[in-house]
């Protein structure tokens, strides 16, 4: 069976100026190697046969670096936006998707299993599934408790929050095409809050692994010591 999956590589990157002046985001380094080459490997080696890129900023950059897949033994197309849709909506845009397909930004750097992620949302028959990440962020300051009547019932020196984040990795139905609207900007967030509305939320399966979204700064140069400390995490060869 043929394994799609869709990378959105169109985005500006205006988080990590003034590295992306120069180069769109999923072809910042990481190692001697790009993000989305990183990407593009795993994905081999999960099994999957065919990527479509969607693409705007620089979009003849990331084209003449990735050509048609044959270097990495998959094919590799492309689905240009006129104009910036956000995450979902350039979806629509490709006509020729499969019942199920993975869809991931091309800026996140995980050993998450994409194989297992796959048979778990085709094997529950679910719509919409969203990989998702446990992380803990420590709080800069004392929190003050404060009730209704301006008194304090509480006081917590710089506590630790833990949330659950979504990886930017997803595998999808193409019954989603139903809610999507054509040629208008409409985003992931958009998406989930009217999947919820039709009742037909989302599901949800965490990821006890490694992940990290370079967007930022800090983050990238995390990735960027991760990968070369333990390269073999993320790639086989």
């Amino acid at each position: 069976m043929s394994k799609r999956a869709i990378i959105l590589a169109g985005g500006k990157g205006t988080r990590l100026y003034p590295y992306t002046w120069v180069l769109p985001k999923p072809l910042m380094p990481i190692g001697e190697m790009p993000i989305l080459e990183v990407i593009i490997k795993q994905l081999v080696d999960n099994g999957f046969d065919h990527i479509t890129l969607a693409v705007n900023h620089m979009a003849e950059i990331i084209k003449a670096f990735f050509g048609d897949g044959t270097k990495w033994g998959i094919k590799i197309d492309y689905s240009l936006e006129d104009k910036p849709l956000s995450t979902m909506a350039p979806l629509k845009l490709i006509k020729d998707l499969p019942d199920n397909f993975l869809i991931m930004n091309g800026d996140v750097l995980t050993d998450l299993d994409f194989s297992n992620l796959y048979n778990y949302h085709t094997h529950k028959k679910n719509i919409f599934t969203i990989s998702s990440y446990l992380r803990s962020q420590l709080n800069d300051y004392g929190v003050l408790e404060v009730g209704e009547d301006r008194r304090l019932f509480g006081f917590r020196e710089k506590p630790t929050t833990h949330f659950e984040v979504s990886m930017g990795v997803y595998m999808a139905s193409k019954e989603i095409f139903d809610v999507i609207p054509a040629n208008t900007f409409y985003g992931f967030d958009h998406l989930m809050l009217d999947l919820i509305k039709r009742n037909s939320p989302a599901s949800v399966k965490v990821h006890k692994g490694y992940w990290l979204d370079i967007g930022r700064p800090d983050d990238y140069h995390i990735a960027l010591e991760k990968f070369e400390k333990e390269r073999t995490v993320f790639l086989r060869d």
